[in-house]
């Protein structure tokens, strides 16, 4: 609030004006004797005046004058009286009037000290109303854009599991492709080895078929040597033929009776060897097909005829595998031992030929 100037003060020029009254009054009020001025005489003789008045009047006359001037000197000092109580009354009144103006200037500025608090704490209590406002709606604004994040958050969340779900329906669908392609390729390589073995086992069948029909031939070949060299026994003595025929037949009874002994050693060899798998049905039978080195070796093994059970066959080529090798087989004459290098060994339970 602006400073307010004090009232300029009156009393100093009301003083003086009041003392310049009372130097007027006093110079109406006292009236010295006028000097007569004699005017000038024109005439050449010049007369003077003589007072016939006593000394007694002179006297009197003066005490009327010191009456007269003392009943003035009270008249004046009475308006003088007068005059200063005036001067006081307006000085009082003025002093009054300069209070009131100082306590009106007091309280107007008071006022104003009040207006201008009131207007400083309404400014204060604005600016802080505006400073909360401002604050509440930064608030809000940033509750909206935390709720917005949250909502971008919330919905890269839902895409991300989206995604992962996606990527696990994919991975889940290509490893079931896998297992599925996995279970083909194992299917189809079962199917591959089911038929190279039984393509194996044809093989051998016919080879078997093969070496059964050399045999065969050879025993005829054999028959039809020993009948021929009978015949030129017959031709050269016939002693001599019965006797060469007899030495044949006993070599031939010789072979026969080791090969049998071979065979015999195999099969006890493997059923030492077979554990026969629990709940075999009654019946069961598989033929396994056995190929040998020429040393008694174990080439091969393998199911000629299955017995519809998996266990079984298998058991049944795991009990050669173990009996395996079969030396006995070098016992055998040589010209036995290549017609046993491959022989078939049929398994039941309970029994083996």
């Amino acid at each position: 609030m602006a400073r307010q100037d004090r009232p300029v003060g009156y009393g100093l020029p009301l003083l003086l004006a009041i003392g310049l009254h009372l130097a007027i009054l006093v110079a109406s009020v006292l009236r010295f004797p006028d000097e007569e001025v004699a005017p000038p005489s024109t005439t050449i003789v010049q007369a003077t005046l003589v007072s016939t008045e006593t000394t007694t009047d002179q006297a009197q006359r003066a005490e009327e004058a010191r009456a007269q001037a003392e009943a003035r000197q009270a008249e004046q000092e009475e308006a003088t009286r007068a005059e200063q109580e005036a001067a006081r009354q307006a000085e009082e009144e003025e002093a009054a009037r300069q209070a009131e103006a100082e306590a009106k200037a007091e309280a107007k500025a008071e006022a104003q000290r009040q207006a201008d608090a009131e207007a400083r704490e309404a400014a204060r209590r604005e600016a802080e109303e505006e400073a909360a406002r401002r604050a509440a709606k930064a608030e809000e604004q940033a509750r909206e854009r935390e709720a917005r994040a949250e909502r971008r958050r919330e919905a890269e969340a839902e895409r991300q599991r989206q995604a992962e779900a996606e990527a696990e329906r994919k991975r889940q669908a290509e490893a079931e492709a896998e297992r599925k392609r996995q279970a083909e390729a194992e299917a189809e390589r079962k199917r591959q080895a089911e038929a190279e073995a039984e393509r194996k086992r044809q093989a051998e069948a016919e080879a078997e078929r093969k070496r059964q029909a050399e045999a065969e031939a050879e025993r005829k070949r054999q028959a039809e040597e020993a009948a021929r060299r009978a015949a030129e026994a017959a031709s050269q003595g016939l002693d001599r033929a019965i006797e060469g025929e007899s030495d044949n037949v006993a070599n031939a009874r010789q072979a026969t009776e080791a090969a049998n002994s071979f065979i015999n050693l195999v099969r006890r060899a493997v059923e030492q060897a077979w554990v026969i798998p629990p709940n075999v049905p009654d019946g069961s039978s598989a033929e396994v097909s056995v190929r040998l080195g020429p040393s008694g070796e174990l080439f091969a093994a393998t199911i000629g005829q299955s017995s519809g059970n998996s266990a079984f066959d298998r058991s049944a080529v795991q009990a050669v595998e173990a009996a395996a090798p079969f030396a006995e087989l070098r016992q055998l004459p040589a010209s036995a031992q290549r017609d046993y290098r491959q022989f078939n060994l049929r398994f039941r339970p309970g029994d083996i030929r």
